[in-house]
């Protein structure tokens, strides 16, 4: 069965104005949503997490992904990208690991935004009105340091025991004044190969 959406959310922020200096262009970040009843809630221990991820996964990742390419106006204009779900007290952390930890669930928003790097991410538990994070990297270079960022909200009413809040989260722009570098400097004045990075 499909998942049992509650309700759905988009948060949208923009900001202007960072350490007192106008941005040059403004950041925008996007966190799309869904409360959903926890699939295995009541069932005690479930060995086999397989069939409600398949039932549940892919919707979520369509429509999350269609929330924060409506809100980006296109997939073409994201640049940072992450995933995020919290699992309520009454389910385990794997629960909220499985929907969002599966290619059925990830690879519509990656194909939507034309990504290569992998979706960063935090599955968590908690009650409602639990922290979400939504850690965000550069959706084609994971070293960029600009798009290392973090949308951070709440739920007031999820999750609730027996819910999940599955999350998609985006950039349009990186930091505002970001002037830290990239990791390719680092690697290089520690004596490593940028092709290998493992390397000395």
């Amino acid at each position: 069965m499909p998942a049992e959406i509650r309700k759905t959310l988009l948060h949208v922020e923009t900001t202007w104005i960072e350490g007192g200096k106008v941005a040059p262009v403004p950041l925008k970040m996007i966190a799309a949503l869904a409360v959903i009843r926890n699939p295995w809630a009541g069932q005690g221990f479930v060995e086999d997490l397989r069939p409600a991820i398949l039932d549940c996964a892919p919707g979520l990742g369509a429509l999350l992904t269609g929330m924060v390419l409506e809100a980006a106006g296109g997939g073409d204009k994201v640049e940072g990208y992450g995933k995020a779900a919290i699992v309520g007290v009454n389910g385990e952390v794997e629960h909220a690991s499985g929907l969002i930890h599966t290619l059925r669930f990830g690879n519509h928003y990656r194909e939507a935004v034309g990504a290569k790097s992998y979706l960063a991410f935090t599955n968590t538990r908690g009650p409602a009105n639990a922290s979400l994070q939504i850690p965000l990297m550069d959706k084609n270079d994971g070293g960029r340091r600009s798009h290392y960022l973090t949308i951070q909200l709440s739920v007031a009413d999820a999750p609730a025991p027996d819910e999940i809040v599955v999350a998609l989260g985006a950039s349009v722009g990186g930091r505002p004044h970001h002037r830290i570098g990239d990791r390719y400097q680092d690697l290089k004045e520690l004596g490593h190969d940028l092709e290998n990075p493992a390397s000395v």
